[in-house]
């Protein structure tokens, strides 16, 4: 399966301020990730700060909070900020959230079974 990309409105928690951008589907990743830029284009307020794994070693990034709104399911979800990586980056955390998983198959998003046990 190739790269799966999406469109996806991102905002800040009040909605005052939302852009379109296409993301990365990255289900290597937990959270999802937002370049610095977008951030402070929306005026997310750092939450508290993250040790994240990467392939290049551990490494600090701040912590937010982020409208994600993909295939007209939207949710406030924590995100990761990177000075790193310039593209979104969509975790599996926000795939979960909003009932979304990707299709092995087609390679494309599709409605997830949300279990209640």
């Amino acid at each position: 399966m190739g790269h799966v990309w999406v469109s996806a409105r991102i905002g800040n928690v009040d909605l005052s301020r939302v852009v379109e951008v296409r993301a990365l589907v990255d289900t290597g990743a937990t959270l999802t990730v937002i370049p610095r830029s977008l951030a402070n284009e929306l005026g997310l307020a750092v939450t508290g700060k993250s040790r994240v794994e990467t392939g290049a070693g551990i490494i600090e990034v701040d912590r937010s909070r982020a409208w994600v709104e993909i295939e007209g399911r939207g949710e406030v979800v924590p995100v990761l900020v990177s000075d790193i990586i310039d593209k979104v980056l969509i975790g599996v955390t926000t795939l979960e959230v909003l009932g979304l998983e990707v299709d092995p198959v087609t390679g494309r998003l599709r409605e997830m079974r949300l279990l209640l046990y």
